[in-house]
């Protein structure tokens, strides 16, 4: 077997730093992300389905019954698994919300309820890397007598930990 020149072992680690330099700011990212579409993606089907659920309703029946924090306790640097019955609830039920995978955030779906007009949001809570920093994402929507069932814009509060 060949020994390497000094000249070719310098050229082997620098294409592979430059490949290392390139790679691990995506994959960083990406990382990120995933960790992220959790919460993006259980409040974007919760509010869609909320929004669905009061087309055609009246104004005062529009949502269903708020529903506290679930699982109660919000994952703190890692990810759970709940028992079967967490997700029971008869809200999460019509909203056809349930996590059976490991999960890293806590949901919650308050709704109020009015003659004229009434209100929901849902919260997705979860702290990542367990240092007590909680990451809040929330979305809205309301249903008036007067128009259709709207959706509010996504509203994130230490997105990054």
């Amino acid at each position: 077997m060949r020994q390497l020149s000094a000249l070719e072992t310098v050229a082997i680690f620098s294409v592979a730093g430059s490949v290392l330099a390139a790679t691990i700011p995506a994959f960083i990212s990406n990382l990120r992300a995933s960790r992220l579409s959790e919460p993006v993606d259980g409040i974007a089907h919760i509010a869609a389905r909320a929004t669905s659920y009061a087309v055609g309703r009246p104004v005062e029946l529009a949502y269903p019954a708020s529903v506290a924090l679930t699982p109660a306790h919000v994952p703190s640097g890692q990810r759970v698994v709940d028992p079967a019955t967490t997700w029971d609830n008869p809200t999460w039920r019509r909203l056809d919300f349930a996590i059976t995978d490991p999960h890293g955030f806590s949901f919650e779906f308050i709704s109020q309820l009015g003659k004229d007009v009434s209100t929901f949001v849902v919260r997705a809570h979860g702290d990542l890397d367990g240092d007590g920093v909680t990451s809040t994402f929330e979305m809205a929507g309301e249903s008036r007598a007067t128009d259709e069932p709207k959706l509010l814009p996504l509203r994130v509060e230490r997105e990054v930990e």
